[in-house]
């Protein structure tokens, strides 16, 4: 394989090509010499051959890069460029299998100019010319941070094909596993899962099997050395072992060649296939509260078409609760008993969703509800329950004002509601904790319009005092004293409907400079048309954002408009996150049971959900993480 590069250059211009390669490269030489500009019968410049060639390789016209750097590299053989061409042409060459032309354009290239690509490419075609041990040698020398992904699993590759030529059976399963997760071609990475199985099956002791399965675990590569182990435990009648490697193997979330095979061995083992498993889901599907709960199937189904696994089928039985509690309650009974479902997701508002957590607990099957209503994940450990509330928002903004923003004395004016007194006692109590301080609170009607009295009530002046006389005209040059306040954060518990009337007014009566904090109901465009300028710098919560940074959230959005041709709110981004949390168990193949599933909600820590991370406490209630979200320049950003 020593050949002289002036050889390569002057002999060889077209190596083992064809009559009919050969007349392509000189039509491609004609059009050139014809192009506009040219002289008539002149040759083309050799930098523009050379040009032509690079264009086409970037542009994956390999016939053409391959024919043009060929002639370049036969008319100019003392050219400083040459060692670029053919550095290119190694390339070509290595790409289409042919590794005695890669080794010949490389040994072109002079040794002082030789980086870790020629190494790469000279060690790669060594190692597939058969030459493995010079090969090996050559690869093992590389600085892996200086090669790309794709070169970093070409080396890979290459010293996985390396080390089985020498019988290194492990070792040659250790490069095949490190390269499974920088995987560039769906064809080599086929062919080396097919290489490792046929090594764990033929080649490997059981003690090296056992080593593999260890060293590899959660890699296809592993999962085929524990279905050995298995097998062989099996075939020597040691069945409780065999048993014991075949679950291992299956509770692995990777897919691997034999995964069907370890299926019957397992059903084999336990006398009882894995049958389709159920989960009931009960959500509002009529009635006045049919658009939600309809939302939220849609992103349940999202969840099961992308996270469901098709080997063993999981299937959602929907119930519709038309949001009342007896239908609910009698859902729960159907789905426990006629149908043996494994667990439920549902019901979404409040009544609902009691009555139905009384009869799961009753039968003993874990629930997942979406309802606000407190106090549900209290009636019994079968019980959980997910879902934006109140005190998720009120710890989120308090935390956020006093931990990372510094500030320490907060007011509150809210809505003489429900919502609006729940949410004042959660933020109240909070801050509190935090060593904050309320210094001022004020209600209004939930239908009010006009906000003048609360206004001048916080900021400590009598709303019912005469107005003082207007002040005399002024010069431009004189400006307003603005009067200091005794706060430095307003809480207003609403929606951006009326937030657009609130915010104005707390402009013109002086209310300026402090921070504005908000809950999810200012999550709405509507918030930025009707308040403007007037809610700049307001930071909210949510447990959803559909514009967030994050690729997961961005996924999720994408497919969901794809699938449904609009975008998710955060309906269906819980029912999404709801049915996954499920899925995340039930996909993996294991025989699970109610308590099994129970249990495995309790253990959930950070699942990593669109609508906010999510873990459970104790209690069986979720602990997420909102997102923080800010006006800045007249937009909606998140800023956590």
């Amino acid at each position: 394989m020593k050949l002289s590069s002036r050889r390569v250059a002057k002999k060889t211009l077209i190596p083992g090509k064809s009559p009919a390669s050969i007349l392509v490269l000189l039509l491609t030489l004609l059009v050139f010499s014809m192009a506009p500009g040219a002289a008539q019968g002149a040759p083309a410049p050799a930098a523009d051959i050379l040009q032509q060639g690079l264009h086409y390789y970037r542009i994956g016209e390999l016939d053409q890069a391959l024919a043009l750097l060929l002639d370049f590299m036969a008319g100019q053989p003392d050219s400083t460029q040459e060692p670029e061409a053919a550095l290119i042409l190694s390339r070509i060459y290595y790409q289409r299998g042919d590794y005695e032309q890669t080794l010949h354009f490389l040994q072109v290239i002079p040794p002082a100019l030789r980086g870790s690509e020629n190494r790469l490419l000279e060690g790669s075609a060594l190692t597939r010319l058969g030459q493995s041990e010079e090969g090996i040698a050559l690869l093992s020398s590389l600085d892996e941070t200086s090669l790309s992904r794709n070169q970093q699993a070409q080396r890979l590759a290459a010293l996985a094909k390396g080390h089985l030529d020498q019988q290194n059976w492990l070792q040659a399963l250790y490069f095949i596993h490190a390269y499974l997760p920088l995987s560039i071609d769906q064809k080599q990475t086929d062919h080396l899962i097919e290489l490792a199985g046929n090594v764990v099956r033929e080649q490997l002791s059981s003690a090296q099997l056992a080593e593999a399965a260890f060293m590899f675990s959660r890699s296809p590569v592993g999962q085929a050395a524990g279905l050995q182990l298995a097998l062989s435990s099996w075939q020597a009648g040691d069945t409780v072992t065999a048993r014991r490697h075949v679950e291992a193997v299956l509770q692995q979330p990777t897919a691997f060649p034999g995964r069907d095979e370890a299926v019957r061995l397992r059903d084999r083992l336990t006398g009882a296939p894995i049958k389709s498993r159920v989960l009931g889901v009960i959500l509002p599907l009529s009635g006045r509260y049919a658009a939600f709960g309809k939302a939220v199937q849609r992103g349940m189904e999202l969840a099961l078409e992308q996270l469901g696994n098709t080997e063993y089928p999981i299937k959602f039985l929907f119930k519709d609760s038309a949001g009342d509690p007896e239908q609910s309650s009698r859902a729960v009974s159907e789905l426990a008993n006629a149908e043996q479902a494994l667990a439920i997701l549902g019901p979404l508002t409040g009544n609902a969703a009691e009555a139905a957590a009384q009869r799961a607990q009753l039968e003993r099957l874990p629930l997942l509800t979406l309802s606000q209503r407190n106090g549900l994940a209290e009636v019994g450990p079968y019980v959980f329950r997910t879902s934006l509330t109140s005190v998720m928002q009120a710890r989120a903004l308090a935390r956020y004002s006093i931990e990372e923003r510094g500030l320490r004395t907060f007011a509150v004016m809210a809505p003489d509601s429900r919502l609006g007194k729940e949410m004042n006692k959660h933020f109240v109590a909070e801050v509190e904790r935090l060593g904050g301080i309320i210094v001022a609170y004020r209600s209004y009607a939930a239908d009010a319009t006009d906000f003048r009295r609360q206004i001048l009530l916080l900021k400590g002046e009598d709303p019912d005092a005469p107005e003082p006389p207007p002040p005399p005209e002024s010069s431009p040059e004189l400006e307003t004293e603005i009067p200091e306040l005794p706060f430095e954060a307003l809480f207003i518990p609403d929606y951006a409907e009326r937030i657009g009337l609130i915010a104005p007014q707390l402009a013109y009566y002086g209310i300026r400079d402090v921070t504005l904090l908000g809950i999810n109901g200012w999550n709405d465009p509507e918030l930025l048309r009707l308040a403007g300028s007037y809610v700049e710098g307001a930071v909210f919560t949510d447990g959803f954002y559909r514009y967030s940074p994050y690729p997961f959230v961005q996924a999720f959005v994408n497919s969901y408009f794809e699938r449904f041709g609009s975008e998710p709110t955060i309906l269906e981004a819980q029912g999404y996150d709801v049915a996954g949390i499920l899925l995340a168990h039930l996909s993996r193949g294991e025989q699970l049971t109610r308590d099994d599933l129970r249990n495995a909600l309790n253990r959930v820590q950070n699942y990593p959900g669109v609508a906010g991370a999510t873990s459970f406490d104790a209690q069986g209630d979720a602990q997420k993480v909102l997102f923080l979200l800010q006006v800045q320049n007249g937009n909606i950003v998140q800023i956590n």
